[in-house]
């Protein structure tokens, strides 16, 4: 007859899970070096566009148009 299989404990079970979510909890925030806000490691800050010290989004930019397009829907709207 075949054995059965054997429970896993509730300690090793927590211990195992535990683990895990310290991995994920590791992720790792780090702040930016020019706003010094907390954003995730390795990404581009969007508040204000920069990584590693270089400009790759011109946020001034992007807001700029946003404005520019609520402007024009409100005059459309008005006309």
């Amino acid at each position: 007859m075949p054995e059965p299989k054997k429970q896993t404990t509730h300690s090793k079970t927590r211990i195992r899970k535990g683990a895990l979510i310290r991995q994920m909890k590791r992720a790792g925030l780090t702040s930016c070096t020019k706003c010094h806000e907390q954003i995730l490691a390795h990404r581009v800050c969007p508040n204000c566009g920069y990584y590693k010290g270089e400009m790759i989004i011109d946020v001034l930019e992007k807001e700029r148009k946003k404005k520019e397009k609520l402007t024009e829907e409100k005059e459309e709207s008005n006309a």
